[in-house]
């Protein structure tokens, strides 16, 4: 990443922060099998440690979920990246993100698509996540909802991609319905403390998942997820 860019984004970053993500690209996701150069880009590119809170900033780039209140994670990078990487955008496409928590998958999603919704139930965090983003430079083409993300966004939708940072009990219908078709959408199922990560496509009317990996997520809480009717 050049000094231009970092300038550009408005965000003074120190050689330690610089050094930490170039490892973090080279060594939790690209030795790990994420290939797609736009992702790996835009992790090097995106500031982490702007999107946990300064009492952690030197364990920022760790390969661990950090916790940013409310009982709340940040997603390790790994995660974040594969997610991502899953979703196969090529820079042109509306996503949703649920589970927007403090902005920094919403910002690298930014990244990879011309829009992103992303929808946070909890409003303070969905205020903190607006302001990391515009802080680092990275809400311009992101908009902050919060609500309940397990019904997705209908209002701006439909979407080409779908992430769901939170693990629901089943696939919400609603989010199937704002997919679009074709469309992929990559969401943690399962039980409350242990998930499968899956990609759905809806392609010609039909919809069909693959398990790409265990996971390990915080419960979707909301009407269609934990809590709700399909408890």
């Amino acid at each position: 990443m050049s000094h231009v860019a970092i300038i550009k984004s408005g965000v003074k970053l120190t050689p330690d922060f610089l050094a930490a993500r170039h490892e973090m690209v080279e060594v939790q996701l690209r030795r790990r099998g994420i290939e797609d150069s736009r992702v790996l880009n835009a992790m090097l590119e995106i500031p982490r440690e702007e999107f946990v809170s300064p009492e952690v900033h030197s364990v920022a780039y760790r390969d661990d979920p950090i916790p940013i209140g409310y009982g709340q994670t940040i997603s390790q990078p790994y995660m974040t990246a594969l997610m991502a990487e899953l979703l196969e955008l090529t820079g042109g496409e509306s996503v949703l993100e649920v589970g927007t928590g403090s902005g920094y998958a919403a910002a690298v999603l930014g990244a990879l698509a011309a829009r992103v919704v992303t929808i946070e139930r909890i409003p303070e965090l969905a205020a903190l996540a607006e302001a990391n983003l515009a802080r680092t430079g990275r809400g311009g083409n992101v908009r902050v909802v919060c609500g309940d993300g397990s019904f997705g966004y209908k209002e701006l939708g439909p979407y080409d991609a779908i992430s769901v940072a939170a693990a629901a009990p089943d696939i919400p219908h609603a989010l199937l319905d704002q997919l679009k078709d074709p469309g992929r959408l990559v969401i943690p199922v399962g039980e409350i403390h242990d998930q499968e990560l899956r990609i759905v496509w809806k392609q010609r009317g039909t919809v069909k998942s693959h398990v790409a990996t265990l996971c390990r997520f915080v419960p979707l809480l909301g009407g269609e997820g934990w809590g709700g009717k399909r408890q």
